[in-house]
């Protein structure tokens, strides 16, 4: 019965995790294109792009944080942990879609519960029994 629910708990973060990857994929091409540039977005009217992909699944409101960075090249790309070392998110994101040409990396998370970690402990990789999900998307975006 235990590896049932660890079962179980898996599938449903994999599935999770795989909207989500969904969701950075369709939301990222606002920024590729231009339309997010051009439609004036600001980090929060990017992040109800985000979840409009997402409803229904995820509480975008408390768990949801969305990352946008804009690099010179792509062997300078660095992003930093999410978390600290007590597993609580950094919240020290930004919002920088670039123009024509930039290279940016489109980086979504979100703090998912965990509600049975008894049968599955290596599941939770942060505070608050959660696993945080992350999803990403390197790009250059296009002469739009």
């Amino acid at each position: 019965m235990a590896l049932m629910f660890a079962i179980i708990q898996t599938a449903i973060v994999f599935f999770a995790t795989q909207v989500l990857e969904t969701a950075v994929s369709d939301s990222a091409r606002l920024i590729l294109t231009g339309q997010a540039q051009n439609g004036g977005y600001s980090q929060s009217s990017f992040k109800s792009a985000v979840c409009a992909r997402i409803s229904g699944l995820f509480n975008c409101s408390t768990g949801l944080y969305v990352d946008v960075r804009t690099f010179s090249n792509f062997s300078t790309i660095s992003m930093n942990s999410p978390t600290d070392a007590s597993g609580n998110v950094i919240d020290n994101f930004v919002y920088q879609p670039g123009g024509p040409g930039d290279i940016v990396v489109v980086r979504l998370l979100y703090k998912w519960p965990i509600t049975m970690q008894l049968w599955n402990p290596k599941i939770v990789n942060m505070a608050g029994n959660q696993r945080l999900l992350v999803t990403t998307a390197a790009f250059r975006n296009e002469p739009y």
